[in-house]
């Protein structure tokens, strides 16, 4: 099913925005503002084509630094209940085994 929907130059823009700038998926940002599924991929990949190579880079490598960052807080913060919860089996082992 083909959608004859038109999008504005601005809409255009800030959808591409949320992928370049801010690191989200194609497919999140499609679902999110209601953009047939594969339309914007077309919009991120014209606008790549037309800037800057070494901008483009930059961003790209600006939002993989941003998610990577942000991967990393949830991976601390994990090993650090996981660090309590040995912690709490190893002062004494008997007490959650049900012996």
């Amino acid at each position: 099913m083909r959608s004859n929907r038109k999008y504005d130059s601005e809409f255009k823009q800030e959808a591409i925005k949320l992928v370049i700038d801010e690191g989200r998926t194609i497919r999140e940002v499609e679902s999110s503002l209601g953009i047939t599924h594969g339309v914007l991929k077309g919009w991120v990949q014209k606008h790549r084509d037309q800037q800057d190579p070494v901008k483009v880079h930059h961003a790209s490598v600006e939002a993989e630094l941003k998610h990577l960052r942000k991967e990393n807080e949830r991976l601390l913060r994990e090993r650090e209940i996981l660090k309590k919860a040995v912690a709490i089996f190893s002062t004494d082992p008997n007490r959650y085994s049900g012996s």
